[in-house]
């Protein structure tokens, strides 16, 4: 396949597998939004093949995952040796690496949070959570910087992208705590179920909303410190990736402030954003970047890019 092609097989990849981001995604130069949207392909694909799964739909047959996740490995690694992989998606991330330097130990960051979910792994601790969140979103976030532009000589700039990428994973845990429980998977440390006094398996039925919405406040809290600290990082990006990357923070953390605005009743209709409120978040985020004043912390993130990848090596 062209490069043409890999890119128009990424555009449909997106605009299916995740309107918010592709709203976002619009908002790059041609050139930075091409290579956005395959990276987000191959995301995508491994999250699909590892889950057997559409899309993100539903999830699929979870025997032999572990299979499938060395088959993502297999099939990754081709890609960056230039080989074609025979999947649009793989091909589309040995393009994009080949252009922006992207290497094989930024994809086993990402690979090996489909990797925990392979061994029906559970947090115990919020240590734990965040270096799955690291896995499967900040990795992921420092690879977009990459593909941005960012150098990896720029850790500070780097540490905030993988902000990102975590604030957007907690506000992903909590909107989707009661579809993660259906399909047998819990990101909540057993620890905080423990202090909710829980019982196993039994955090989503009714009688125990109230304590949901008490995690998932947590898990909001934990959102807007690493946000927060995201936008130090975005306002050294050009103006176009500054607009892109502030839209997409705008709509994934007004995800979390709506499950810890509804509490209990969260769960009751899944929470998203209309059109008009995407539209609406791209506005303000294009008077953010104009203006480009990032916030001055009061709390920078407890969980920084270097300790989880470091947690991540001796686990």
């Amino acid at each position: 396949m062209t490069r043409n092609d890999l890119v128009e097989a990424s555009r449909l990849a997106i605009k299916r597998g995740s309107k918010s981001f592709s709203a976002a995604s619009r908002l790059f130069d041609r050139t930075t939004r091409e290579r956005v949207w395959m990276l987000y392909a191959w995301c995508r694909r491994c999250d699909d093949l590892a889950d057997a799964q559409d899309m993100g739909g539903a999830l699929g047959d979870q025997s032999q995952i572990a299979q499938k996740v060395e088959k993502l490995r297999d099939l990754t690694a081709r890609a960056l040796k230039g080989e074609p992989t025979g999947d649009p998606a793989f091909d589309a991330f040995g393009q994009v690496a080949s252009e922006c330097g992207l290497t094989m130990e930024d994809a086993d960051a990402v690979i090996a949070g489909f990797e925990l979910d392979a061994e029906d792994w559970r947090p115990r601790s919020e240590a734990d959570l965040m270096r799955y969140c690291w896995h499967v979103a900040g990795a992921v976030g420092v690879m977009m910087a990459l593909v941005m532009g960012v150098k990896r000589e720029d850790a500070d700039t780097l540490d905030r992208a993988c902000d990102l990428g975590l604030a957007f994973q907690l506000a992903n845990i909590a909107r989707d705590v009661v579809e993660d429980d259906a399909a047998d998977r819990c990101y909540l440390p057993v620890e905080w179920l423990v202090e909710e006094d829980i019982e196993p398996g039994q955090h989503t039925k009714p009688h125990h909303r109230r304590e949901l919405a008490d995690m998932a406040a947590r898990l909001v809290r934990r959102m807007e410190v690493h946000a927060a600290s995201s936008r130090v990082g975005a306002a050294r990006l050009p103006f176009r990736c500054r607009w892109a990357i502030l839209s997409a923070a705008r709509i994934y953390t007004a995800i979390g402030r709506e499950v810890l605005a509804k509490g209990p009743a969260a769960w009751d209709h899944r929470v998203y954003t209309s059109k008009a409120q995407k539209i609406g978040h791209a506005a303000m985020a294009f008077v953010e970047a104009l203006v480009n004043r990032p916030p001055v912390l009061s709390d920078e993130p407890r969980w920084r890019r270097s300790d989880l990848a470091e947690n991540a090596a001796n686990a």
